[in-house]
């Protein structure tokens, strides 16, 4: 019963007036989305893909929303508190992927104006591809992007009133409680607002969850006296949770280091992150519904190109916002700032500089943004399963289904995955850290996908009966290495198990085009490159500042002297 819980709150009433707010002006907001659409008689491609009018700043924007999540502020934080900056790479990583989206991807998904990437793979392939992205693409936006934010999420309010996960709240415990009221809450302004009430929500959202981020690493940098004295106290004192937790290494030399030798107890060596994050990126930033939805709903093809540049370079701001503050906590501890405190475990890092750092009000902030971290990943994996339940099962079978019936049938599918994920969401306390396991789930999804993309867009002999064969054998290969890691059979390097998959499927998709050839089709000619050099031919676009071309190169220079800097 609620009444017999003990809440030890750790924040003012001013800070949860604060928070309540925030949640009501967002749903608030969601459902004037709602109402301007319905003004507007508003069919399927205005809710699914907000009538194709988003420009460049709303598309990176919203993608770096889309990504960003509870998670981030969690469990980066846990991970570097344990293992330093190497977890950043990530975030950094994805910057060069972003890259092969603005220049190869979203160039042929704007030329047909696809609504889902199922309709694409349909289009260069076969319906029977379509049928299995459509499938692995509800899993994913489902599990991996819902349900680890409402986890992550839930599990901060705990920590924040003081309550124990596993205590009776509500006929249930209190994490459970937490997952299906924040579940409740954003489906219910998802559901009526579309794809715009997401956009409009997560662009508000970004904002706030930046503040909050920036405040904590502020106060955490000026309190340890600078980069000189953070890299001073790092390299000569040892860590303060390495008598008390295994998997902690005593030495903190290296926390500021991105790149790692073998051995290293981060798990994270150079090579694996060179050689697997591709895998995981491709797919992720390429391939995934969620993510790439933004870029479908593109004014055209200039504002396709621009935004997932934008994007990569709002991604340098995580390694320095959401994954250092973890490693300024570490030496705050070592210094002894916190007059001998220090966080009960890893995963409680964020939570506890929240409420030991800052003041009245920016705590309330702090917190109203990292549930809105949760809600936005939520809102766009809902409106993005709701996209891909409605055109690529019910349009693909009753393909006379009128719009007005599809966005029907999209508010009742995000109502049932909103179920779903709150189900399916303590799935991620198996894991050791929730950064481990939503990127060792993608590691056993993506491959197949990756490797059906990348021969789609740029090998014309990819036929349609090797993609077919395989993404049901790399589904089938994923699916056995989930099943003997989560029965811990063999728990291998995650990223290096990711890049095998892949050349497996990439042999039998090229192994499979020549046993199966298949001229290529009329419609997908204009779904395949001639060369990679074709989409780098286009005229200057407005002055070179805005050129996609040039803007690529500074974005790769720019990673580059990261990566030199931090190596």
């Amino acid at each position: 019963m609620i009444s017999s819980l003990a809440f030890n709150i750790l924040i003012a009433p001013a800070d949860l007036w604060i928070v309540v707010v925030y949640i009501a002006g967002v749903v608030a907001l969601g459902f004037y989305a709602g109402i301007h659409q319905a003004r507007n008689k508003t069919e399927g491609s205005n809710y699914f893909l907000a009538g194709s009018t988003l420009t460049w700043p709303v598309i990176g924007l919203a993608m770096f929303a889309a990504n960003i999540s509870t998670v981030h502020l969690v469990s980066l934080a846990e991970s570097a508190y344990k293992f330093g900056l190497v977890y950043g790479n990530f975030e950094w990583m994805a910057g060069f992927t972003l890259i092969l989206l603005s220049l190869f991807f979203a160039p042929l998904y704007l030329r047909s104006r696809v609504p889902t990437l199922p309709d694409y793979l349909e289009r260069r392939y076969n319906r029977h591809c379509r049928d299995v992205l459509a499938f692995f693409s509800l899993v994913s936006a489902i599990v991996i992007h819902i349900g680890v934010a409402l986890y992550t999420a839930s599990w901060v309010l705990c920590g924040i009133l003081g309550i124990d996960p596993h205590a009776a709240l509500g006929g249930t415990n209190a994490l459970f409680f937490f997952i299906i009221v924040l579940g409740l809450i954003t489906g219910v302004y998802t559901t009526f607002g579309g794809l715009l009430a997401v956009v409009w929500t997560e662009s508000v959202q970004t904002v706030i969850l930046l503040a909050g981020a920036v405040a904590i690493t502020v106060a955490g940098y000026v309190a340890i006296g600078g980069w000189s004295e953070l890299a001073h106290t790092l390299a000569t004192q040892p860590h303060p949770a390495a008598g008390t937790a295994a998997d902690i290494p005593a030495s903190t030399e290296r926390f500021l280091h991105m790149a790692r030798h073998a051995g290293d107890p981060g798990g994270l060596p150079w090579y694996s992150i060179l050689l697997g994050y591709p895998v995981l990126g491709i797919w992720y930033w390429c391939c995934d519904q969620t993510i790439v939805q933004r870029v479908l709903a593109a004014k055209d093809e200039r504002n396709a190109r621009l935004g997932p540049l934008f994007c990569s370079f709002i991604k340098i701001l995580p390694v320095f916002l959401f994954v250092l503050p973890g490693v300024l906590c570490v030496a705050l501890v070592q210094k002894g700032y916190f007059h001998g405190e220090a966080p009960k475990t890893a995963a409680d890092t964020y939570t506890f500089l929240v409420t030991h750092m800052l003041p009245v009000g920016l705590k309330g902030l702090v917190i109203a943004a990292m549930l809105s971290a949760a809600m936005q990943t939520c809102s766009a994996a809902l409106n993005s399963s709701a996209t891909l339940f409605a055109y690529d099962i019910v349009k693909r079978w009753w393909p006379a289904t009128p719009d007005h019936k599809l966005v029907v049938i999209g508010k009742i599918t995000t109502v049932v995955a909103t179920i779903l994920a709150i189900a399916l969401s303590p799935i991620f306390g198996h894991y050791t850290t929730i950064i481990e396991g939503i990127n060792k789930l993608i590691s056993y999804i993506a491959p197949p996908i990756t490797a059906v993309f990348l021969a789609g867009v740029f090998w014309k002999k990819a036929s349609g009966k090797a993609a077919f064969i395989t993404l049901i054998t790399g589904a089938s290969l994923g699916a056995l290495v989930f099943y003997l890691d989560w029965t811990k059979l063999y728990q291998g390097d995650f990223m290096l198990t990711a890049f095998g998959l892949l050349v497996i499927c990439l042999s039998i998709l090229i192994l499979g085009s020549f046993v199966f050839p298949e001229p290529l089709k009329e419609e997908a000619r204009l779904l395949v490159w001639e060369s990679w050099r074709e989409p780098l031919r286009n005229p200057l676009q407005g002055n070179f500042l805005t050129d996609y071309r040039f803007l690529s190169a500074l974005v790769l220079i720019t990673f580059a002297v990261l990566y030199y800097i931090f190596r």
